[in-house]
């Protein structure tokens, strides 16, 4: 029976696992990330419903006329609110993608050093149950992305709040995205999201409403699924830096549908988990050898993300 691509992990196996299990699970999710860039993941305790009314309060909200969503669309590189159809497109792409999108970001009280780096989150008026579904599913999210960076920092053979250190009170992001049916009118070389890496340290990403999810291992394109339930967990642009590309950041994309399914709508809601600003992403020494030296240079997780924010057409410099 041929062996599945992506495998598969239950975060139980870590969370009340004896030792060996705790071990044996960070040894095969840090393969895993090294060998294709993807898990998927179970047993991690993010209520279903929290998902479900999640997915429900963002079909609502790019349900609205498209001059009420633009009331929200506030902020230079789209770090908080709405983003409209077309403004993003993958690095070195040509056209944008067929896309709209909305933030939610990490919170912190007023009067924190990073409060007056981080701009405030935006609520719908017209959907005030969107706020507290928001940050219940943020929490949780941000909950598992913690646990499995501690897998990984076993993986690695590293003190255990080292990633962990780098996300308190992180830059992470909610991104809720529509891909609206395909119309008549769209560019012919324009897809649902271009081939791209993420830019952050690991992606979570429950299931989407429908298929699309593609990554590329060995000049092949290969579908990524997730049933009800589970968790697609990749690794971005940041881990493979500091990891002097030890892991890789998988290329991957969402292809648009064929036949009738072009005339419906497709919504994701990824969790991008990043360092705080001035978190320095800096080579893992136990990485550089004689036959792999560093790669990269030490730059701070704030500065990165910004030049990437210029790369995909987010902020104009």
């Amino acid at each position: 029976m041929k062996q599945p691509l992506v495998t598969t992990l239950n975060l139980k196996d870590y969370t009340h696992g004896t030792s060996e299990q705790r071990k044996e699970f960070a040894q095969k999710f840090g393969e895993s990330l090294r060998n294709i860039g993807f898990i998927i993941l179970e047993g991690h305790g993010v209520d279903h419903n929290l998902l479900d009314k999640n997915y429900d309060v963002f079909q609502k909200f790019f349900g609205l006329p498209v001059e009420t969503k633009s009331k929200y669309d506030t902020n230079e590189g789209g770090v908080r609110g709405y983003t409209g159809f077309g403004k993003e497109k993958a690095k070195d792409a040509k056209v944008a993608d067929l896309k709209e999108f909305w933030h939610v970001g990490q919170q912190v009280p007023d009067g924190h050093p990073l409060s007056y780096i981080y701009p405030k989150n935006v609520w719908v008026e017209e959907i005030p149950e969107m706020k507290s579904l928001n940050l219940g599913l943020y929490t949780e999210l941000e909950r598992v992305a913690k646990i499995m960076l501690e897998a990984l920092a076993m993986y690695f053979d590293l003190r255990q709040d080292f990633f962990t250190d780098m996300i308190t009170n992180g830059n992470s992001i909610i991104r809720a995205i529509h891909y609206p049916p395909i119309g008549e009118d769209a560019d012919p070389n324009a897809v649902r999201a271009g081939a791209h890496e993420d830019i952050n340290l690991i992606t979570i990403l429950p299931e989407a409403t429908e298929s699309g999810l593609e990554l590329l291992s060995d000049g092949e394109w290969h579908p990524v699924e997730a049933e009800k339930g589970q968790l697609i967990v990749d690794a971005g642009d940041m881990l493979s830096r500091i990891t002097n590309e030890f892991i890789p950041a998988t290329t991957h994309r969402v292809v648009n549908p064929a036949g009738a399914a072009k005339n419906t709508s497709r919504f994701s809601m990824p969790f991008f988990v990043h360092p705080y600003p001035n978190a320095l992403l800096q080579t893992i020494p136990s990485t550089i050898t004689d036959e792999n030296p560093e790669k990269y240079p030490t730059i701070t997780a704030g500065d990165f993300l910004y030049q990437r924010l210029v790369e995909i057409g987010l902020i104009k410099e």
